[in-house]
């Protein structure tokens, strides 16, 4: 049950059921979104990366806003605070999830 710390391209890109390319677009589109490259140029991103595409991905994709549109509706209504907040939202969701599956290893364990 070990958390992974980074993800490639590929397997974001699958997460989000996109091509790799929207995801390296995003990427020019967007300043917070920084995933780390490894000395082959290989893009490694954290899970505040997928959080930050995870707002991306529901304006575009699910809200049908314009890449511009998504740009102003962040300078209007996410502040470095705003993205934090969501942040931790996020990673309290994984934890829950991550706890209710250790929940159900130990009592098939039990039984």
């Amino acid at each position: 049950m070990a958390q992974k710390i980074y993800f490639r391209i590929g397997e974001v890109a699958e997460k989000f059921n996109v091509r790799p390319s929207l995801i390296r677009y995003w990427e020019k589109e967007f300043s917070f979104i920084k995933p780390q490259k490894s000395p082959k140029g290989t893009r490694l991103f954290t899970q505040k990366d997928i959080d930050n595409l995870e707002i991306v991905y529901h304006l575009v994709k699910e809200k049908g806003m314009t890449i511009q549109g998504t740009r102003e509706y962040f300078k209007k209504h996410y502040d470095k605070v705003s993205l934090d907040k969501l942040q931790v939202i996020n990673t309290l969701k994984r934890t829950k999830l991550l706890l209710q599956e250790i929940r159900q290893v130990l009592a098939h364990q039990m039984e």
